[in-house]
């Protein structure tokens, strides 16, 4: 199921916050690495105790649900390999992955013999339950 672009959270998740990201690939012109930059970016400065000391009454993490949403750039869209970017997230269920035009293509400027292409991927985690 899609989500409209300007939504964010899947329907039926209480949502209690968003994680944002951004992921580079330098050199290697490989958006899925991009794409897994963007997320563990989104998600490396966050702890959620909320979910493993009954904060939140009848919920713990077995309930964690999650949003992924990525911003790539438009051709490099069918190259994002979703299983290897799930398992960036140590817990959670990906209810929702999706992917929508963003990011950038750009050049590092560094080799001029070869393609210098930088892929940059947005990321937005929707964490709920």
């Amino acid at each position: 199921m899609e989500v409209e672009q300007r939504g964010g959270s899947s329907p039926g998740m209480k949502l209690l916050f968003v994680e944002m990201g951004v992921g580079y690939d330098l050199h290697g012109q490989d958006v899925t690495a991009a794409a897994m930059r963007a997320c563990r970016d989104a998600i490396a400065s966050n702890s959620i105790p909320a979910f493993g000391r009954g904060s939140i009454p009848g919920v713990t993490s077995d309930h964690m649900k999650l949003h992924v949403k990525l911003g790539v750039p438009h051709p490099l869209q069918k190259n994002v390999d979703k299983e290897k970017i799930k398992s960036v997230f140590p817990y959670g269920k990906i209810q929702n992955f999706e992917i929508v035009d963003g990011g950038l293509v750009c050049s590092t400027e560094e080799l001029a013999e070869k393609k210098d292409d930088c892929y940059i991927v947005n990321a937005a985690v929707y964490v709920g339950y």
